[in-house]
């Protein structure tokens, strides 16, 4: 696990995880007391600043392991005891896959997603690390397995938790949207005005319509609304990479 100032939320999804040989937190500096609760826990605490980027963080934390078979989760997240039985059984099988999905069952301001962009939400974070490694793009990092590595998918969810509140989707929004800005600019990516006028519109119909996020009510309506505004910011923000890397240059 990788975590930044979640002293309100660490200790819930440490204990879903008591089931583990081992459990290794690699904190970004936290002064909110999120070292403690760790420390509390009994799990492995280690500090790696300055951050260095979503995946290179996870990537370092599964590298710290003593074992091959890892299950990485966020601070935000819970393992929740069907998936802990699924895999329990797992562990005492001599077939095991190299890797295993499992859907995450969204919280979004005070109720479970039935619907949306966020359903079913596959992740897979039980991997075998001498197949899969974190890669992607920043902020929106996923494990890469080797090819021709075995993946199955398990039906138990991980619970998760995703914002505290609306200020805290806006912020986050925010701050991804930078992030990743600067990720597919770094990568030779260059924004549009083709970019702004499709692609914020087509996840709007595509999370409200496609995916039935309607039925979700009003949560359904801002998740499909606050999609569409990330994708805007995203790609307004990248549409201004060239010009603000011309102006560092001179």
């Amino acid at each position: 696990m990788i975590c930044y100032q979640e002293a309100d939320r660490i200790s819930d999804c440490l204990r879903s995880l008591s089931f583990c040989d081992e459990v290794i937190v690699v904190d970004s500096g936290s002064d909110d007391g999120t070292q403690e609760i760790v420390a509390q826990h009994g799990a492995r605490l280690l500090t790696n600043v300055p951050f260095p980027g979503h995946k290179q963080q996870k990537q370092f934390a599964v590298e710290q392991a003593s074992h091959d078979l890892v299950f990485c989760l966020d601070a935000d997240e819970r393992c929740t005891p069907a998936l802990v039985e699924q895999i329990q059984r797992l562990r005492r099988r001599d077939d095991r896959a190299d890797g295993y999905e499992m859907p995450r069952q969204n919280h979004y301001l005070g109720r479970v997603l039935r619907f949306g962009l966020h359903v079913p939400d596959r992740k897979l974070r039980l991997f075998d690390r001498r197949k899969g490694r974190w890669g992607g793009r920043n902020p929106h990092d996923h494990v890469e397995m080797a090819a021709g590595s075995r993946v199955e998918r398990l039906d138990a969810v991980i619970e998760h938790l995703s914002f505290r509140d609306f200020a805290h989707h806006r912020r986050t929004i925010d701050s991804f949207t930078r992030i990743s800005a600067e990720a597919m600019a770094a990568e030779g990516r260059r924004g549009s005005l083709l970019d702004l006028l499709i692609r914020p519109p087509a996840v709007f119909v595509k999370s409200l319509v496609i995916k039935l996020g309607v039925f979700d009510g009003w949560r359904g309506l801002l998740i499909a609304s606050m999609a569409a505004y990330t994708d805007w910011i995203k790609y307004w923000r990248l549409l201004q990479q060239p010009r603000r890397s011309r102006q560092g240059s001179k």
